[in-house]
């Protein structure tokens, strides 16, 4: 499938209505290759007929997120990334569902997921690197901006469109507050010290998580990792944080 190069919006792409206006249903799609599996579901690349804009389309299964009690998850998932607009951030164009299933319809990011490319290649340039974290730091900043926290940002949660520009997905652990939250929830690589010690934390959390992103571009592997998990907890909340010397790293500079 060629992707559709028309100068509307995206959203015009989709539909030229709104997700109160139109209520897709399965048959406005043409349905391709599978693109990914999840825990809940599959992505599939799609077709809407009506624009023939490409999109990625999440399928998930209504028995499964029953029975893991993620629905309210789903659901604040689908409010927040729904009302994003950001380069960096991948869009969520509106949403349907049947007696079994669940459908999201995302922007297709062609060229798939960063955490593949990061093993393809087991470490990028600085220079790629630096343009990566500057990106996402705009997007963070975007998302602050709104009062969305993340906590959740890692390789495996960003994906790289047709231009090779990053963009963050899987808003599953994130959340819509003008206060702290006591909930720990990500990934044990990149949980802050805070989260560890299961004190409150606030938007730094995302902070964090982007300097984890910054040395694991730059070294292949995350900064605290460890063979067993209490070692990692442990180096995470002393902030162990060694950086080896590497022929493709350059060296500190003491200023």
């Amino acid at each position: 499938m060629a992707i559709a190069t028309e100068s509307r919006s995206e959203e015009e792409k989709v539909s030229p209505h709104s997700q109160e206006e139109k209520r897709w249903v399965l048959p406005d799609f043409d349905i391709g290759k599978p693109l990914g599996r999840g825990k809940f579901g599959h992505v599939y690349l799609a077709r809407e007929k009506r624009s023939n804009h490409i999109v990625a389309l999440k399928v998930l299964f209504k028995s499964q997120l029953k029975q893991s009690q993620v629905e309210h998850q789903l659901r604040r998932e689908v409010e927040i990334q729904s009302h994003l607009r950001h380069p960096n951030i991948l869009r969520l164009y509106g949403y349907f569902y049947d007696q079994t299933r669940v459908y999201l319809i995302l922007e297709y990011a062609a060229k798939g997921e960063l955490y593949k490319e990061l093993q393809r290649c087991k470490h990028f340039s600085e220079r790629r690197s630096a343009t990566y974290i500057a990106s996402l730091a705009r997007a963070l900043i975007y998302l602050h901006g709104k009062h969305v926290i993340h906590r959740d940002i890692k390789p495996e949660n960003l994906l790289i469109g047709s231009q090779g520009e990053l963009k963050i997905a899987d808003f599953g652990w994130s959340v819509h507050t003008f206060n702290r939250r006591r909930t720990m929830c990500g990934t044990l690589d990149y949980l802050p010290p805070e989260m560890v010690e299961k004190t409150e934390h606030d938007y730094h959390v995302d902070i964090w998580s982007l300097g984890i992103l910054c040395y694991e571009f730059l070294y292949g592997v995350p900064p605290f990792e460890a063979k067993e998990h209490s070692e990692t907890y442990r180096r995470i909340v002393k902030v162990d944080l060694k950086f080896p010397l590497k022929p493709f790293v350059s060296r500190l500079r003491k200023t």
